[in-house]
């Protein structure tokens, strides 16, 4: 199946993010994590934890018949374990019993997604600070250039490019929280989920957890046999607040940037990606809203069906996990590309506040003089400029 249906609406970082070799190596990760707890609590002897780690290197692997493999399965851990089995085998031939020994292939797979997912999460996070940051200096700068306050259902009044831009900020700021809240919960280690498993480690499984959340720096288990997974469906959920905060963003800008209104236009420079190589241009404003958009209308039913997986006859019913496989890298695809875009769209953005005051008259010019005095006095302007200060300070102030 082709990406390049995908590749205009998603990043390199994230297409490199979610790649084949990047699941494949995140489950290896898992597999020498889990070894060398297991060794550490004195479950098996070190040369053989050794042997098991040494082997978890995924250019020993052959990434695309493991992936063919998988296909044939309909299973992404049953050939990774095999392989890694045969390949242990080579080097030290009673390592082999203790490779996966104490771990079920969802508790593999589904703590290889919590890496995938933290290093997207890292990603976005990047991009949403420089967003809200470039916001709030925009904010600053435009406090007192009046524009149009716009609404469908409202009369048009006047407030500030600046007020503007920090109720862009604000609810980024929440979204920031959010997701690191439900980040805080979501990314922990799946083992212990079974009572079977458990058994296999001799009583040593807290310790193996804890030692193996330490090592793949995840958080442990809050308990054992805790094999829920509403706390990363309630990450989803804030990826899905953040989206269409951004969604709402970039639709605005786009408005705004449209050859009637003419009150945003994008800054005229290049941008080198490498010292020393050829400039390239910056990506369209239209590109970049249309990127935004696309995402915005794709995320809210990603997060839909997350939601749906939740409702089960019984624990690891047929298709509800493996529905939350194949959503989730489109889920963190799509938010990242957002992310991305709309960091972009707000990094070239440049104010043309003349057009703004022009198209400010152009309404008040059908007014009465007591309706234009209302709407659109000095005071009002004043006042638009001392919320956007205190805005800005509110959402500067370390949480």
């Amino acid at each position: 199946m082709s990406s390049l249906f995908e590749s205009f609406v998603t990043t390199p970082e994230v297409s490199e993010a979610l790649a084949d070799r990047a699941v494949i190596e995140a489950m290896l990760r898992v597999e020498a994590a889990l070894a060398r707890a297991q060794s550490g609590a004195g479950l098996l002897p070190q040369g053989t934890a050794m042997s098991i780690m040494g082997t978890c290197k995924v250019e020993l692997f052959d990434v695309p018949k493991l992936v063919r493999e998988s296909a044939s399965a309909r299973c992404l851990a049953t050939p990774l374990v095999a392989s890694l089995r045969e390949t242990v085998a080579l080097f030290n031939p009673e390592a082999v019993t203790w490779v996966h020994f104490g771990c079920s292939d969802q508790e593999l797979v589904d703590t290889a997604l919590v890496l995938l997912i933290r290093d997207v999460l890292k990603l976005i996070q990047a991009d949403l600070d420089k967003t809200i940051d470039l916001l709030l200096t925009l904010a600053l700068r435009h406090k007192s250039d009046a524009m149009v306050a716009r609404s469908p259902l409202h009369a048009a009044s006047i407030t500030s490019f600046g007020l503007t831009c920090s109720q862009w900020a604000a609810p980024l700021v929440r979204s920031q929280q959010q997701l690191q809240a439900a980040a805080d919960q979501a990314l922990r280690l799946h083992l212990g989920s079974s009572v079977t498993t458990l058994a296999d480690m001799q009583g040593k499984g807290p310790q193996v957890m804890s030692l193996m959340a330490t090592d793949l720096q995840l958080n442990a288990p809050a308990f054992a046999g805790n094999d829920a997974n509403d706390d990363t469906v309630a990450l989803a959920c804030a990826l899905g607040l953040l989206t269409g905060n951004l969604g709402k963003i970039a639709l605005e800008i786009a408005y705004m940037a449209q050859f009637e209104l003419g009150e945003l236009t994008q800054v005229n420079t290049t941008i080198a990606a490498v010292p020393g190589a050829k400039p390239v241009p910056p990506v369209a404003t239209s590109l970049l809203c249309m990127v935004a958009q696309v995402a915005a209308q794709r995320v809210p039913q990603q997060v839909a069906v997350l939601l749906a997986s939740l409702s089960q006859q019984h624990a690891n019913a047929p298709g509800n996990w493996q529905t939350q496989l194949v959503q989730w890298p489109a889920l963190l695809a799509a938010s990242q590309s957002i992310t991305c875009a709309v960091a972009q769209l707000v990094a070239g953005l440049q104010a043309d506040t003349q057009r703004m005051r022009t198209n400010l008259e152009a309404v008040r010019t059908s007014l009465h003089a007591k309706e234009d005095k209302a709407r659109f006095s000095n005071d009002l302007l004043k006042l638009a400029a001392e919320w956007t200060r205190s805005q800005i300070k509110a959402l500067r102030r370390p949480q």
